[in-house]
């Protein structure tokens, strides 16, 4: 099995998915849950955007829990609007992102992790300041 896909068997044959797919998912549904402002992606992210290299699952992470397996992990990188309840936030996006996964994709999403990276008013919504995040692939 090729890294980053997950396997689902049936009578009819296997079917496979990309990590960039299930993101795509997680994404949306997170970026529907009022009080997001926007998927953070990270200045490097950013900047490998800025010289061209493409990236996929843009402020999403999805690892599969074993080389076989059907579950999953996501961990969603966002920013909040100023004035929501942060921890309210994160639940509603962890409740929504595992619905919809679990919904669209047949898989079990085990974990949803919710990484609050910046609060954002509303005129701020959706810009990043490069050198003014925390961003958690350096200490990864």
């Amino acid at each position: 099995m090729l890294e980053g896909e997950g396997r689902q068997f049936s009578i009819k044959g296997e079917r496979t998915m990309s990590q960039g797919f299930i993101a795509q998912y997680a994404a949306e549904a997170a970026l529907h849950t009022e009080g997001v402002s926007a998927l953070n992606k990270g200045a490097i992210t950013t900047l490998k955007e800025a010289i061209g290299l493409e990236q996929e699952g843009q402020g999403v992470r999805v690892s599969f829990r074993g080389e076989a397996s059907d579950d999953v992990i996501i961990t969603v990188y966002l920013d909040v609007l100023f004035g929501f309840v942060m921890p309210e936030v994160a639940w509603f996006v962890q409740e929504r992102v595992k619905r919809d996964v679990e919904r669209y994709t047949g898989l079990n999403v085990d974990a949803v992790n919710v990484h609050v990276m910046r609060v954002v008013e509303d005129e701020d919504a959706g810009k990043i300041e490069i050198g003014k995040l925390f961003n958690p692939e350096d200490y990864l």
